[in-house]
C-alpha cells in the first residue's frame, strides 16, 4: 500500500496548526492574567542562543505553507515576518490554515518523486517529495511547533501532552 502524499502532509499540518493556536490562546489567556506587555511571551527564549517563540511559530506556518506548495508544485506564497503578539500570531497561523485547506489530495497524491530544491544558507539541497515531506518538512514543521509549547510551558503556561497532541 502506498502513502498517501495529501494524508501524510496537509490534515497532519492543520491539525498541529489548530493545536499551536489553541497553545496561544491558553498563551494570551495567562498573559492577561499575569498582565504582561503584549510583547513579552512573543519574545521569550528557552535559551539565549534559541529563537523567540515568534519565530518558532513563524517557521512552524512557513514549513507547512511551504511543503504543501512545493508538493502540490505551485507557488510558495511569502508572508512577511511582521507579527509582534500573541494575536498577531494567531492571525498568521490562521492564515496559514486557509492556505493549507485551499489544497485537495489530487494536488498533493502522486508527489512522491517530485524534485524539490531549496535554498538552505548557501548550499541548495535536492530531495524526491516523499524524503522531502517524511525526512525534512514534517521533522522540522514539529521541532517548531514542539519548540513553541516548551517555551510557554517554560514561562508558566499551563499546557499539557494533550495540548500539544491534541485530536489526532
Amino acid at each position: 500500500m502506498n502513502i498517501s502524499m495529501y494524508q501524510a502532509s496537509a490534515p497532519r499540518f492543520l491539525n498541529m496548526l489548530g493545536n499551536l493556536s489553541a497553545m496561544l490562546d491558553k498563551a494570551q489567556a495567562y498573559s492577561d492574567l499575569k498582565q504582561l506587555d503584549a510583547v513579552t511571551l512573543p519574545n521569550c527564549r528557552l535559551f539565549p542562543d534559541m529563537l523567540p517563540l515568534l519565530r518558532q511559530v513563524q517557521i512552524a506556518c512557513d514549513n507547512a505553507k511551504g511543503a504543501v506548495a512545493r508538493l502540490a508544485g505551485v507557488e510558495n506564497p511569502r508572508h512577511e515576518d511582521t507579527e509582534k503578539t500573541l494575536s498577531d500570531l494567531k492571525a498568521r497561523i490562521a492564515r496559514t490554515v486557509q492556505f493549507v485547506e485551499g489544497f485537495t489530495p489530487a494536488q498533493i497524491d502522486g508527489s512522491e518523486e517530485r524534485e524539490i530544491v531549496l535554498k538552505l544558507g548557501k548550499t541548495e539541497v535536492k530531495w524526491r517529495g516523499m524524503q522531502y515531506l517524511l525526512g525534512f518538512a514534517l521533522p522540522n514543521f514539529y521541532f517548531h511547533v514542539v519548540t513553541a509549547y516548551d517555551i510557554l510551558r517554560h514561562n508558566g503556561v499551563e499546557l499539557g501532552k494533550r495540548d500539544y497532541i491534541g485530536n489526532p
